[in-house]
């Protein structure tokens, strides 16, 4: 169990800059109040701290592992390049390898510049890095670039409220639009109702990030 502490003016300072630093949602952190400080009546200067706990993933990971080859020690040479250009120090290296796949960690007390709103940030810097691999071997196996185990988090996340809002339309009997995701989000969320026999999914919207709807199937209201 990995655990982060943050500070605030109160509760929920203290809470927002968790969220804005980690990249997720409320309902994904554990919080736990450490410390609670009382600014004197007309004055400012209250203080709460929070400690977050951290579920850590690992059923991708095999650890820190050394770079294999010219294309990997290119590919850790061009991550390193782009984070110190961004100005933040931080340490990167192969956390795993699969097939046709290469997990790249940045390891960084600044992990929720990288992270970016919704992990968009970090997936930019994927797209970033899978070009510049396409220019370094043709044929290269797809770069995954993680931060904080951010991308497990949200994948658990993005299951959960999947869930939560087939629960919701069963309920209403009606339809839920979700927020706009990237393809990978958007089909996990398909993927995760699919068997759901009740219940089902489509996206709307142009462009890469998307919206999917999930609908109940006996409705004829899907917007």
């Amino acid at each position: 169990m990995e655990v982060k502490e943050f500070e605030g003016k109160n509760e929920e300072e203290a809470i927002n800059k968790a969220i804005e630093s980690l990249g997720l949602d409320r309902d994904d952190i554990d919080v736990e109040i450490v410390e609670a400080k009382k600014a004197p009546f007309l004055f400012g200067g209250g203080k709460v701290k929070i400690r977050v706990h951290l579920e850590e993933d690992r059923e991708d990971s095999s650890g820190t592992l050394e770079p294999s080859g010219d294309f990997e020690k290119q590919i850790i040479e061009f991550v390193n390049g782009l984070i110190e250009r961004i100005g933040i120090s931080a340490r990167v290296y192969i956390s795993f390898r699969q097939d046709n796949k290469i997990g790249i960690d940045v390891d960084s007390s600044d992990s929720g510049i990288l992270i970016g709103k919704r992990g968009q940030t970090l997936e930019a810097l994927q797209t970033i890095v899978n070009v510049a691999a396409s220019r370094i071997q043709d044929n290269h196996p797809r770069i995954i670039v993680d931060s904080q185990n951010y991308r497990s988090r949200r994948e658990r996340s993005l299951i959960r409220l999947a869930y939560q809002t087939a629960d919701e339309v069963r309920r209403t009997r009606d339809s839920r639009l979700l927020e706009a995701m990237n393809p990978f989000e958007r089909r996990l969320i398909h993927t995760t109702l699919s068997k759901e026999r009740d219940v089902d999914t489509t996206s709307e919207g142009e462009g890469l990030y998307k919206r999917v709807r999930v609908y109940y199937k006996g409705s004829r209201n899907r917007g």
